[in-house]
């Protein structure tokens, strides 16, 4: 036994060899080297085989003001085939339409229309206007106020004032109560803007004195309060609730007078008959 020879036991140990600090990334990079190459010096070889002609007609085609309509059929190559112009009819090559910076103008028989409805309105507006005037004279309760009565035409419409004189109130003193000749001065009014399809709005106007009361209420309340007063009598007037566009009280904030806020004329009734495209009668052709 003491003969015996102990076995041999080899170990291989297999070493790892990396493929370097970068490891396969460089050949990923050299492969999209060659590619970009092969593709510029295809682009070149492109380019040295067309002529001039097609060559403008790229450069229009990359300026900024300018669209191409083109189609993809065809046998001329990347720059050749066949072009849909704007008219419909087509053409070789590529074809360039401008696209306008402006709109289109206006079609002449539009802008015509629009003028004769703005002619009618402004024809209706002053015919009541005139109709008004002369009611108030020939009122026999009413012609000593004419003088109460402002009417003028302005670009939001037909401007329609009551206003104060010095000892002839519309309303009684810090109040919202009409006198009787300042509800026949409003159903005036609403006789002749009966028939009218625009909308109205009405405002209400103070002078600069405190009123006498609550000092909760001011001037606000007022004025707002006799705009309603006379928007009551223009409805009982058969003036409809869907022609009142506002009802607004102003306080003296928008004095005929401003160097004398407490002049009488600045506490007014303002009707305004707003200008906008009215609903034309069976007789208006365009």
């Amino acid at each position: 036994m003491a003969d015996e020879v102990a076995p041999i036991i080899i170990i291989k140990r297999i070493k790892k060899v990396s493929a370097g600090h970068h490891g396969g990334a460089w050949k990923v990079a050299y492969a999209d080297f060659v590619t970009a190459m092969m593709a510029f010096f295809l682009l070149l070889w492109l380019l040295g085989s067309t002529d001039e002609e097609k060559l403008e007609g790229l450069a229009d085609y990359f300026q900024p003001t300018l669209a191409t309509l083109r189609t993809n059929s065809g046998s001329d190559g990347m720059l050749g085939g066949t072009s849909l112009s704007t008219d419909g009819s087509q053409s070789s090559g590529i074809t360039a339409v401008e696209i306008p910076s402006t709109p289109p103008p206006e079609d002449s028989a539009d802008q015509e229309f629009d003028s004769k409805i703005a002619e009618f309105e402004d024809a209706q507006l002053t015919a009541a206007a005139e109709e008004l005037r002369q009611a108030i004279q020939d009122s026999a309760e009413l012609a000593e106020h004419n003088d109460q009565l402002i009417i003028q035409q302005t670009p939001d419409g037909m401007r329609i004032e009551i206003v104060d004189k010095d000892q002839r109130a519309m309303f009684r003193g810090g109040t919202s109560e009409l006198h009787d000749y300042a509800k026949a001065m409003i159903k005036a009014v609403a006789e002749v803007i009966e028939d009218l399809p625009n909308r109205v709005a009405i405002l209400g106007h103070t002078d600069s004195s405190t009123p006498i009361g609550a000092p909760e209420f001011t001037n606000w309340e007022l004025s707002a309060n006799r705009a309603n007063a006379a928007r009551r009598v223009l409805s009982a007037s058969d003036i409809t609730p869907d022609r009142f566009s506002e009802v607004t009280g102003k306080a003296a904030t928008e004095p005929i007078f401003p160097d004398n806020p407490r002049r009488a004329e600045n506490r007014r009734i303002t009707i305004l008959v707003l200008r906008e495209a009215p609903v034309l009668s069976p007789e208006f052709e365009r």
